[in-house]
């Protein structure tokens, strides 16, 4: 695994992107048990997300928790070997929230996409609740392993990743599940759902923001670029006084 992050890294990563910016790296934890909650916009997410929060930043190794349609053929086992394992994100079985709680005990670093499915627009879609109750059943689980929640809003640009795409990754900060577990599981895991779906909407609305006037940018430079590069009209018309002369002068000649 360290070595397909090292190359991803170094290798794959800066060849097909033309700029991966990312936000927020203070807010991520380097120890304890922690989920990444991420926007889900490519397949290219399980390399962007190790890239911006892994071994690189914290020293810690992500397991991903992702579809079962993701980790068929050749990249499924890509993503195996990235510390990916299939959930059915219709009906997860107890064997694998059991895995993903284990996890969480044993204090690793644990990516979970809360949207369930790669969604290519610039909005948050309905959360999947089962983020939110494997966390507050790995938390009922020890009342001291203080499980966090980081949001992240992942973009691409353009929104089907290409050759030379840029990327942006905004990391918010994280929420600790202690705080709901004092409700019941139930209503705890409603209003964990409920404030992750706004901190992404938060952290998307400002990025696609950012993006926008970076665009609206651009398009400014590129008009100015284009006015200054064109021939005045004065100086692209003969002066026809100077015409004159030449016609003048050239019998002498």
């Amino acid at each position: 695994m360290p070595l397909v992050y090292f190359l991803g890294r170094r290798l794959v990563m800066p060849t097909y992107f033309k700029r991966i910016e990312v936000l927020g790296q203070e807010n991520l934890p380097t120890s304890g048990p922690v989920i990444l909650a991420p926007t889900h916009r490519s397949r290219w997410d399980a390399l962007i997300v190790p890239y911006g929060t892994g071994r690189g930043v914290t020293g810690r190794d992500l397991r991903f928790m992702v579809s079962a349609d993701e980790v068929k053929g050749f990249q499924g086992w890509f993503i195996k070997r990235l510390g990916g394992f299939a959930v059915n994100t219709r009906r997860p079985s107890i064997t694998t929230l059991r895995h993903g709680i284990e996890l969480l005990q044993q204090e690793q670093m644990l990516v979970i996409f809360p949207e369930g499915g790669i969604f290519r627009d610039a909005d948050v879609h309905p959360l999947k609740p089962g983020l939110a109750r494997l966390a507050l059943q790995a938390e009922s689980s020890d009342p001291n392993l203080n499980v966090k929640v980081v949001p992240i809003g992942l973009t691409y640009t353009p929104s089907f990743p290409r050759w030379g795409a840029k990327v942006k990754m905004h990391i918010g900060q994280p929420f600790s599940v202690a705080d709901y577990a004092e409700d019941s599981t139930k209503a705890g895991s409603k209003r964990l759902t409920a404030d992750l779906d706004q901190a992404l909407a938060t952290l998307l609305k400002s990025t696609n923001a950012e993006n926008a006037a970076a665009a609206e940018d651009a398009a400014e430079d590129a008009i100015a670029s284009a006015s200054t590069s064109q021939p005045s009209p004065c100086a692209a018309q003969s002066n026809p006084s100077d015409s004159a002369q030449s016609q003048s002068a050239s019998p002498h000649a």
